[in-house]
């Protein structure tokens, strides 16, 4: 039997949004399509445990037959994946399983190789590691030792909690491979079963999507080629590999927007929201974001109050948390208002362009909140 979608449907209005704001968001949203910035979107809105707007654009596939983008769609997630694979860790910590300060080595002991043995949970969760360029081999999408000894085997490229710089792929790998060591299991089976199937958002949401569910899949594409292959769909990797509609990554930072807690559903407890969601790294300037002080939390980054941030809103509150999707996406959520959402696009559009249009989209929706 199909899960039931968690939040209850309501309207913007009856959920204290204005609706000029929104109305220019359709618009702006709209206008990319017609331009061609990319082939489908999807956005969904939420406050208070209700779904406030859920709305679907254009083609899910444009390639060979064209394929319209519904509600059933599931875009790629790209990095906003990261909180998903980072949530399984928190759930082990709340278990009793680790500890944020404990060390790699203290779970993979063979992590201590090139030096790395003093390296922190924490400095990995916060990009702060020290090896941001490594990565495994496709090899190890179906072979997860495999996976485990080429993370334990990643080189330092400088001191570790020495300076500030996103792990693309290679923190949220170590986190995996940490996950699987406390648990004996698949670490996409610990997201979903401690994470994602309890919220109730197992037909919204997959780390490594399985074959009955591809259908759904929208392809990705953008200026180089990009795999939309069943075997990478499948593989579900921890720092990018995710799919799900946007209604059901609103619901999930809904959750995390209050405090752990999604209906009568307690993920987490508030003081670990609190932490992982709380600024970690200062003002440092990321020195993969053009110098932009990212505020890291354990998972997800936060507004702030610097001038710069990306893509959660200039004029958002400062405590609004959340990640993006390399050139295409991003999900936060303001613990302020209770108003959680998602902005997903199929396309992979470079910078300037991509930052300045989430800048656009993320402020239409705080204008909206009343």
């Amino acid at each position: 039997m199909p899960e039931t979608y968690p939040l209850a449907e309501s309207n913007p209005a009856a959920l204290g949004f204005t609706q000029k704001p929104l109305d220019h968001l359709d618009t702006l949203i709209r206008g990319h399509i017609a331009e061609g910035r990319y082939a489908g979107a999807q956005i969904a809105l939420a406050r208070h445990g209700k779904l406030a707007l859920f709305q679907t654009y254009g083609n899910a596939r444009t390639e060979g037959s064209m394929v319209a983008a519904s509600n059933d769609t599931l875009f790629l997630l790209f990095s906003q994946t990261k909180v998903l694979t980072s949530a399984a860790v928190w759930t082990l910590v709340e278990e009793g399983k680790l500890s944020f300060m404990d060390r790699v080595a203290d779970h993979l002991p063979d992590f201590a190789a090139n030096g790395k043995g003093d390296i922190t949970i924490e400095q990995v969760m916060t990009h702060q590691g020290g090896f941001p360029s490594a990565d495994v081999t496709q090899a190890t999408w179906t072979d997860h030792a495999l996976m485990r000894q080429q993370v334990c085997n990643f080189s330092l490229e400088w001191t570790p909690g020495s300076r500030l710089q996103y792990h693309g792929r290679s923190a949220h790998l170590v986190q995996a491979m940490v996950i699987e060591a406390c648990t004996g299991q698949d670490y996409r089976d610990v997201i979903r079963t401690r994470v994602i199937e309890p919220l109730g958002l197992g037909n919204d949401v997959y780390v490594g999507v399985p074959e009955s569910q591809q259908q759904r899949c929208a392809d990705t594409y953008a200026p180089e080629p990009r795999d939309n292959s069943a075997a990478f769909r499948a593989a579900g990797l921890p720092s990018g590999g995710g799919y799900a509609t946007a209604r059901g990554m609103a619901a999930f930072y809904q959750a995390l927007g209050h405090g752990g807690k999604l209906g009568n559903v307690r993920l987490f407890s508030p003081r670990l929201m609190a932490y992982v969601a709380r600024n970690h790294t200062g003002e440092s300037p990321d020195h993969a974001m053009t110098m932009i002080p990212m505020h890291r939390g354990l998972g997800p980054h936060v507004r702030g109050s610097s001038d710069r941030i990306r893509g959660l809103g200039t004029i958002g509150a400062p405590e609004t948390f959340g990640h993006g999707g390399v050139g295409s996406s991003y999900s936060w959520a303001d613990p302020t208002s209770g108003v959680s959402f998602t902005y997903l696009t199929n396309y992979v559009s470079p910078d300037p362009w991509h930052s300045m249009r989430l800048d656009r989209v993320a402020n239409l929706v705080h204008a909206a909140i009343d």
